[in-house]
């Protein structure tokens, strides 16, 4: 057997578990190997109960042997691949109530899937997890912050500079470098200057709010990641003055979490996901929040499976936009595919000129640049996020 076959033979060893032995695999020889098999077998084999087929799992619900287990996985598996484990031992082997002990927080891989867990749990903690699971939030907030803030920022505030710049501008507004970039067809060579024929500037800058921004987010279980990543951007959005940014998250109850932005895990820490979802409700306090139609946006983050009254929902959508608001319907605001919606709803909301359809939190920006410079969010939707609902 050549190198690259028994390299071949081991991956498929470990893939398929001790069965593959008496299949022409051979033994794992090496200990890193053993282990490896170990960790895996310990989430992934067993036959459950009678032979049931059912799988068990070999952690039980030992602490001790869990804590050991998510060191063994981090020491020979790469992080991306320790998230999928633990998410799988945390939905396969229910070790949710173990997340509840200091001792195995600190030991696992923090993402954005166990923020969603520890969320969760948020009401039944004890206070000596607290702590720790506040910790393990606010790391995963911070590195999604470090990864998006800037592009953000970057793209909402060049969204907000077009569209209030203006071709009359006063001579202190002047926007000179864009000014002479669109004028140097009229350069003189002869007397090495040009002649601006239109003068490209920006109205004044005061503190004037240019936007109002309300960010409503279902809070059910199943929105759990749309939670954490739109918590972020709300934050985000909050900091910049030309932007007046309120946040509200809903299941069949309304909270107004807007002066919590200074903080993303405060944010996250006020939220409780799971129960039902009134979507109607959270629009209707979303319109009391909307003051200035026309320079609103209202971004609604929702799997759309709506427990309120339907038609009183496509109303007030209907109404807002009649109003002049701009308004985005995101089925999900994640890096987890195509998200479970109601199908029923979203092409209620097509009809409207609302498309409804997922976006990743790299492309957010961009969105939000579109939406508040009110351009073609149905293109953009079919540019940049697939098919919309």
């Amino acid at each position: 057997m050549t190198e690259v076959d028994e390299a071949q033979a081991r991956r498929w060893r470990l893939v398929l578990g001790a069965p593959a032995e008496g299949g022409g695999m051979g033994e794992l020889g090496a200990a890193a190997d053993q282990a490896m098999d170990r960790a895996l077998g310990a989430l992934y084999d067993g036959g459950g109960q009678g032979g049931s087929g059912r799988r068990s799992g070999g952690l039980g619900g030992s602490a001790p042997q869990v804590a050991r287990w998510l060191g063994d996985i981090r020491r020979y598996f790469p992080s991306t691949v320790v998230e999928v484990m633990q998410r799988d031992a945390v939905d396969r082997l229910n070790l949710t109530e173990l997340l509840l002990e200091p001792e195995l927080l600190e030991a696992v891989e923090p993402d954005v899937h166990l923020v969603g867990t520890l969320l969760s749990l948020n009401r039944v903690m004890p206070e000596t997890t607290k702590a720790t699971a506040r910790a393990v939030v606010e790391q995963v907030v911070r590195e999604i912050e470090r990864r998006l803030a800037a592009q953000t920022i970057a793209a909402v505030g060049g969204a907000l500079n077009r569209a209030a710049r203006v071709s009359r501008p006063k001579l202190r507004d002047i926007d000179w470098d864009r000014t002479i970039r669109k004028n140097l067809v009229n350069y003189l060579p002869e007397h090495r200057t040009v002649v601006p024929e239109r003068l490209v500037g920006y109205g004044r800058k005061a503190q004037a709010v240019k936007r109002d921004v309300v960010l409503a987010i279902d809070q059910s279980g199943s929105m759990a990641s749309s939670v954490v990543y739109a918590s972020v951007f709300g934050a985000v959005l909050a900091s910049m003055r030309s932007l007046k940014t309120s946040l509200v998250v809903f299941d069949t109850a309304v909270v107004d979490l807007t002066e919590q932005l200074s903080d993303p895990v405060d944010v996250l820490f006020g939220t409780q996901l799971g129960g039902g979802t009134d979507i109607n409700r959270a629009i209707a306090y979303s319109q009391s929040l909307i003051t200035r139609p026309a320079d609103s946006l209202f971004v609604l983050i929702s799997d759309l499976y709506e427990g309120g009254v339907r038609a009183e929902m496509l109303r007030r959508i209907r109404t807002m936009k009649e109003a002049g608001v701009q308004v985005v319907v995101l089925l999900a605001l994640s890096d987890e595919g195509a998200p479970a919606y109601d199908h029923d709803n979203a092409a209620a909301l097509s009809a409207l000129g609302v498309p409804a359809f997922a976006c990743t939190p790299d492309r957010f920006p961009d969105l939000l640049a579109v939406a508040l410079n009110r351009g073609d969010i149905q293109a953009w939707a079919n540019q940049n996020a697939g098919k919309p609902a």
